[in-house]
C-alpha cells in the first residue's frame, strides 16, 4: 500500500468517524461522515455512467457549502481531476476555464448557473446543480437514466447495508495530477496550476503534524473560498481528515455572520485573511486605547498588564472563547496590528504560500514566530533567496520540494519561465531569510518600483504605514511620471466621527502624508494623493487588483 496516498486520508477519515457529524451548512442541514460516504458512492455511479475515466476533469463552481465539499471529495476519490473555479469569476471567465481545462462534467451552484450558457461549454457531458445534485443538462441517455433511478442503482450495488467496509477509494500515486486550480490573479489573467497528489498529501500531512490540538469532533468555521488552495486544503481537507465538524458559511461572510458562527462553533483553529482581524482591532480596540484614561493606564506598570490581559480575554471571547491559534495568510498583516496582538499575547501567526505550492511555503506556530515574519520553510520543502546576502539583501524567494506544482496546464511557456534551469520554482516574492530560517517578505517582484537612482522601492511597505493612519481604510502606491502617488480609500466612518468630509478630509490626509514623508527616505516619499470613494476591486483572496490602478 502507498503510505503517501492522499485518498487514503479521506477513506480513513470516513471509516474512523462514521457516526460523527462531518459537514454542516451554517444554520442549515448537517451530514454525518456516513452520509458523506453514501453521497460520494452515488456520485461515483453518476461519474461512471457519464463515461468519466481516471484523469478526466470535473469542474466545480459555487459558493462554499457541504455539497461543494462532497462534489470535490467524490471527484478526487474516483480518480478524476477536480477543477475548482471561484464562483466570483465572471461568466465568460468560467466558460473559458471549463473549456480550457477540458472538463467533462460541471457541478454548479444555482447563483452561478443563472449567468452561464451551457451551449458555450461544448465538452461537457453533464451539468449538475450543487444544491441537490439534480441534472441540469445532458445529452447522455445513460447519465439521465442513472440520475433518475440513482437510488435503485445504489441499492443494487450495495444490496445489504452500506457499511464502512464498502468504502474503498482510488489509490493515487505521488506524481499523478490531482487538481487543476486556476489562479485568481492580481495580475489580470488565470493560469491553470497542475498540482500532483504529492502536493496535496504533503500539505495535509504538515497540518496533521503541526496542528495537533485540533481533534475529531472539533468544530471549524469555513469562511475562505474553497476554490482557493488556502481554504480548500487548510480549512476543508485537513480538518475533514481529522474527523472534525466543518461549518460552511453559505452566504457572503459579513462580520456579523462570522461572529455569530464563532459564537456558535467556538473553534480552536481559525484560518483567516488579514482583513478580518485588522477590521476588528482598528474599529473596536484602537479607538478604545486612544481614550485619555486608557493611555494613562497603559503607562502604569502592573495596571498595563491587567488591561492588556482583559483586552486579550475580550478578543478571545469575540472569536468564540476557545481559540488555540489563528493563522493569517493570503496577504501581509498590518505591522501595528501585529505588534499590538503580540503585546497582549493573542495566539496569532502569519503563514505564507501560493497556489503553485498547494499552498504552503512557510509557517511557524504563534509562540515561536517573529514579528514581521511568516515563519520558516515547511517540511519537505527547501527555500533559497536569489541574493548575495540572503539575511540582509532582499532577493526573490525560490523553492523546491514535495509541495510544488507540475506546471501550468497547456502553458509550457509560463511553466518554463517560473522554473530555474536547476529546478527551483520562482515565487515572484521578495524576501530575506534570517540565520534561524525565518522568512521576511518585502513585496512582489513585479510590484517593486525602481527609484530615481536605482533604489528598490517596495510599495507594500509604504502602504502598510499609510494604512495605519486614522482616516485610511486601504491604499495603493503607484508610480506616475516618475513620482509616487498614493491612492487612498478613506475610512469614512472614522472621518464622520471626527466631522471630516470632502475638502477637510483631503486636507487632513495631506497633512498626515506630509508627516509620513518626514519618516521616509527622499526617494520613496509620496508626491501626490488621490482619494477613491469606492473600495478597490479585489480578487476573491482579498488582494487588491493592482493592475487596474497602475495608470489611473
Amino acid at each position: 500500500m502507498n503510505n503517501k496516498s492522499f485518498n487514503k486520508y479521506i477513506e480513513r477519515a470516513i471509516k474512523e468517524n462514521w457516526e460523527r457529524i462531518a459537514l454542516s451548512d451554517f444554520d442549515g442541514v448537517s451530514y454525518h461522515y456516513k452520509d458523506i460516504a453514501r453521497k460520494i458512492a452515488k456520485i461515483h455511479l453518476l461519474l461512471e455512467s457519464a463515461g468519466i475515466e481516471k484523469g478526466d476533469k470535473v469542474a466545480i463552481c459555487g459558493k462554499n457549502s457541504a455539497h461543494w465539499a462532497v462534489a470535490f471529495f467524490a471527484a478526487i476519490t474516483y480518480g478524476a481531476v477536480p477543477v475548482p473555479i471561484l464562483h466570483e469569476f465572471k461568466a465568460d471567465n468560467i466558460h473559458h476555464i471549463v473549456n480550457h481545462s477540458e472538463a467533462k462534467l460541471l457541478f454548479v451552484g444555482d447563483g452561478v448557473w443563472e449567468n452561464l450558457n451551457g451551449s458555450l461549454m461544448k465538452n461537457l457531458r453533464g451539468i449538475f446543480l450543487l444544491n441537490d445534485f439534480s441534472l441540469l443538462q445532458s445529452e447522455s441517455e445513460r447519465l439521465i437514466n442513472t440520475r433518475n433511478r440513482l437510488n435503485e442503482y445504489f441499492g443494487r450495488k450495495y444490496p445489504s447495508r452500506f457499511t464502512p467496509e464498502a468504502v474503498s477509494y482510488y489509490e493515487d500515486s505521488p506524481e499523478e495530477l490531482a487538481v487543476i486550480n486556476y489562479t485568481s490573479g492580481s495580475t489580470g489573467f488565470s493560469k491553470g496550476v497542475m498540482l500532483p497528489y504529492r502536493s496535496l498529501w504533503s500539505n495535509v500531512e504538515f497540518c496533521l503534524e503541526h496542528l495537533p490540538f485540533l481533534k475529531a469532533s472539533d468544530g471549524i468555521v469555513c469562511m475562505l473560498p474553497m476554490a482557493h488552495m488556502y481554504g480548500m486544503v487548510i480549512e476543508m481537507i485537513h480538518p475533514f481528515a481529522k474527523g472534525c465538524h466543518l461549518h460552511f458559511l453559505t452566504r457572503v461572510p459579513s462580520p456579523k455572520i462570522i461572529m455569530d458562527a464563532f459564537a456558535a462553533v467556538k473553534p480552536k483553529l481559525i484560518i483567516a485573511v488579514p482583513l478580518i482581524i485588522e477590521k476588528i482591532i482598528k474599529t473596536k480596540v484602537f479607538p478604545l486605547l486612544d481614550k485619555p484614561l486608557m493611555k494613562l493606564m497603559l503607562k502604569v506598570p502592573f495596571l498595563d498588564n491587567q488591561l492588556l490581559t482583559k483586552i486579550n480575554d475580550r478578543l478571545s471571547e469575540t472569536f468564540g472563547g476557545n481559540l488555540v491559534q489563528m493563522i493569517i495568510g493570503g496577504a501581509a498583516l498590518n505591522r501595528e496590528v501585529e505588534l499590538f496582538l503580540r503585546r497582549i499575547g493573542f495566539p496569532l501567526t502569519v503563514g505564507y504560500g501560493m497556489t503553485e505550492c498547494g499552498p504552503l511555503i512557510s509557517y511557524a506556530p504563534w509562540d515561536e514566530t517573529r514579528i514581521g515574519s511568516c515563519g520558516r520553510i515547511v517540511d519537505r520543502m527547501e527555500g533559497r533567496v536569489d541574493s548575495p546576502d540572503p539575511a540582509h539583501i532582499v532577493g526573490e524567494l525560490q523553492v523546491k520540494g514535495a509541495n510544488t506544482m507540475l506546471g501550468y496546464y497547456k502553458n509550457d511557456e509560463a511553466t518554463q519561465a517560473i522554473f530555474t534551469p536547476d529546478g527551483w520554482m520562482k515565487t515572484g516574492d521578495l524576501c530575506t531569510i534570517d540565520e534561524d530560517g525565518f522568512v521576511y517578505l518585502r513585496g512582489r517582484n513585479k510590484n517593486m518600483i525602481l527609484g530615481p537612482s536605482g533604489q528598490n522601492i517596495y510599495p507594500e511597505e509604504i502602504e502598510d504605514r499609510l494604512n495605519n493612519m486614522p482616516y485610511v481604510c486601504e491604499s495603493l502606491i503607484v508610480e506616475q511620471e516618475g513620482k509616487l502617488v498614493a491612492l487612498v480609500y478613506p475610512d469614512i466612518e472614522n472621518a464622520q466621527r471626527s466631522n471630516l468630509a470632502g475638502h477637510a478630509l483631503e486636507t487632513q490626509m495631506e497633512e498626515d502624508i506630509a508627516t509620513l514623508n518626514k519618516e521616509l527616505p527622499a526617494y520613496s516619499q509620496i508626491s501626490r494623493l488621490k482619494i477613491y470613494y469606492e473600495e478597490f476591486e479585489k480578487t476573491p483572496k482579498r488582494s487588491i487588483k493592482r493592475y487596474l490602478y497602475q495608470n489611473n
